[in-house]
């Protein structure tokens, strides 16, 4: 694994404004300066044996998420993530039922030298998806034509939809974003996903969250057509959904109406599973020591609140490392992670976003910042597989 420079495309923000990135929240380099948002002046290098050992470690850690979701469920554990009370036994349903699922993203730290260590997985609305399966791979073919990637996100969530289409309870699927997200990116990211789906066969109906209806005679979801929904994405979290009256009609009217990515993902999306990982598998070389509330024997460590986005409210206790971010989360309690800083290349500090479809690795997707933490100012870059 190494950084490398390389010169920009001519004209590449045209380019990759047709290929879809028609947002680009400004990042920040190492002086605190402006930085592109997508940047191809740097990316990463590969060997295949370090991507084969990347795969291995992402689908090993989803089959121990999957199995951390069956021990909540069977515990009844739902406290400890700050689910309210009244969605427990729709999470636990939600699970039993194999309520089906489309896509993630685990956050790691990797450096070349040993296993990933994940961070943190984005199970619910995980973003840079059009980056990581459409832009870098253009990129590759512009610039690196002989060269490969790890990277087949598109032929994977379109194979996905098509194995999901016959669970689902119609061919229709309303995908949606909320309308309050500003930059562009959740809508960017769910145009994406809609023509994947359209791709796989299904039916389409876009449309903002905040636009869907409840038909109080129907006693369901109505769209603008005032047509019943049987199927929605969403790019919205759990968490959010939960907290007022809107997730009561959601968890009541589940499984008429089939929700994407499904309930039982709150659990996953929350970072209360990481102490649960380390509860299970103490010493597992893909995790880092964690646990809920306090640091216990930890010296060293990162606070997290179960909830937080973006890198808000992430607090770093360490000697020499100490730093915090402010936000709006935290009420929800905090997890406590071992401190492990990301690997340092040229004053920046790459975290790999890998990426599953269904529970299957299809891809990698680079953020870097010049900070410990990766927050709304990392920039994207590319990557590649010498041939």
């Amino acid at each position: 694994m190494r950084r490398e420079r390389g010169t920009p495309r001519p004209d590449w923000q045209r380019t990759v404004a047709e290929q879809g990135l028609t947002f680009g929240t400004p990042g920040r380099d190492g002086s605190g300066g402006a930085r592109p948002y997508w940047d191809e002046s740097v990316h990463y290098v590969f060997e295949m044996d370090e991507i084969l050992s990347l795969e291995a470690d992402v689908e090993v850690l989803q089959s121990m998420c999957l199995a951390a979701v069956d021990h909540v469920v069977t515990t009844e554990r739902f406290r400890d993530f700050a689910l309210p009370e009244w969605s427990w036994e729709a999470v636990a349903q939600s699970w039993r039922r194999s309520d089906p699922h489309l896509y993630g993203r685990f956050d790691l730290r990797y450096d070349g030298s040993g296993p990933a260590k994940l961070l943190e997985y984005n199970a619910d609305t995980p973003t840079s998806l059009l980056e990581a399966s459409i832009l870098q791979w253009h990129w590759l073919q512009d610039v690196h034509p002989g060269d490969d990637q790890w990277n087949s996100l598109h032929e994977k969530l379109v194979e996905r939809w098509g194995e999901i289409k016959g669970l689902l309870p119609s061919s229709e699927v309303h995908v949606t974003w909320s309308g309050a997200e500003s930059t562009g990116e959740d809508h960017i990211t769910v145009g994406y996903l809609q023509e994947t789906a359209a791709e796989a066969g299904l039916d389409t109906v876009g449309l903002s969250i905040e636009d869907i209806g409840w038909d109080v005679a129907l006693d369901r979801f109505v769209d603008l057509e005032e047509s019943p929904m049987s199927t929605v994405f969403k790019l919205y979290p759990w968490e959010w959904v939960l907290s007022d009256e809107f997730g009561k009609h959601v968890t009541r009217s589940l499984p008429e109406t089939m929700w994407l990515e499904p309930l039982w993902k709150t659990l996953l999306s929350n970072k209360a599973l990481l102490a649960v990982l380390w509860e299970m598998y103490p010493g597992h070389p893909n995790l880092l020591p964690a646990s809920l509330q306090n640091p216990g024997i930890l010296t060293e460590y990162v606070r997290k609140p179960l909830l937080g986005r973006e890198g808000a409210n992430i607090q770093v206790v360490a000697p020499g490392y100490e730093t915090a971010t402010g936000g709006v989360y935290g009420d929800e309690g905090f997890v406590y992670q071992m401190f492990d800083p990301l690997p340092e290349f040229d004053g920046y500090r790459p975290c790999l976003g890998a990426w599953l479809v269904g529970d299957t690795s299809a891809g990698l997707g680079i953020r870097e910042t010049a900070g410990l933490i990766t927050d709304d100012g990392a920039a994207f870059v590319p990557h590649r597989i010498p041939s």
